[in-house]
């Protein structure tokens, strides 16, 4: 009577087992992948906090940083309304920065200074200008609300100002 009582409590354990496996998710290959790139990219720029599977936020919202375009857009500047981006290569590479904010900002902030290689300005006014120090590289505003290569200065900017 005791080893069927044993026994009853071993096959109980294991189909309980098989059980809770079973309603564990298994995350997906391509979200594995996801979850690495958001690890690496926060590894090698600290300071973030992912506010969702492809976007992180600096400094409580101020940039936001999206790591892969949405399908579809390759090669097309494609900034919300309402914010200015930069991206990290030209012809709107992502990952993607952007921010709404007037002013003078260091890129160093945020891990961006010698990163941008094209620009977008979605805004309903002003313009920003990317710097290296104190010297003027180019802008984007109303005017030319996208810059593909900011060649000659791709990857020179350390600094950004929003005149609102």
């Amino acid at each position: 009577m005791a080893f069927f009582r044993a026994y009853r409590m071993v096959v109980a354990a294991v189909l309980g087992g098989f059980l809770i496996a079973a309603a564990v998710p298994v995350p997906s290959p391509g979200m594995a992948a996801v979850n690495r790139e958001m690890t690496d990219y926060l590894a090698a720029h600290p300071g973030g906090v992912p506010v969702g599977a492809d976007e992180i936020s600096y400094g409580g919202g101020a940039l936001l940083v999206t790591l892969h375009a949405p399908a579809g857009t390759y090669a097309l500047a494609d900034c919300p309304r309402n914010w200015f981006c930069f991206y990290d290569r030209p012809n709107f590479g992502y990952p993607r920065g952007k921010l709404s904010s007037c002013g003078r900002q260091d890129l160093a902030t945020w891990q961006w200074q010698f990163r941008i290689g094209s620009a977008h300005y979605n805004m309903s006014s002003g313009s920003a200008t990317f710097y290296y120090n104190d010297m003027a590289l180019f802008s984007v505003g109303l005017g030319n609300p996208v810059r593909a290569d900011a060649a000659p200065w791709r990857d020179w900017a350390t600094h950004v100002s929003r005149k609102c």
